[in-house]
């Protein structure tokens, strides 16, 4: 059986009256939701692709 997200917590990075995102552990890796509409589910990732998140962000990699 898979392992469940459990703890979700707000991204520091998330304003107040903007998108809020929340995140948990999952195994080795990371599972995000969208913390307005929590009823769309989550995604998960692998810890590999968790970190390499942030440098994709900072180099532009999303258009």
């Amino acid at each position: 059986m898979k392992a469940l997200p459990r703890g979700w917590r707000k991204s520091s990075r998330s304003g107040p009256n903007s998108g809020r995102v929340e995140l948990s552990r999952v195994g080795d890796g990371a599972a995000v939701r969208d913390g307005k509409d929590r009823w769309l589910g989550y995604f998960t990732t692998t810890s590999t692709q968790w970190q390499a998140f942030p440098h994709a962000v900072k180099a532009d990699r999303f258009h």
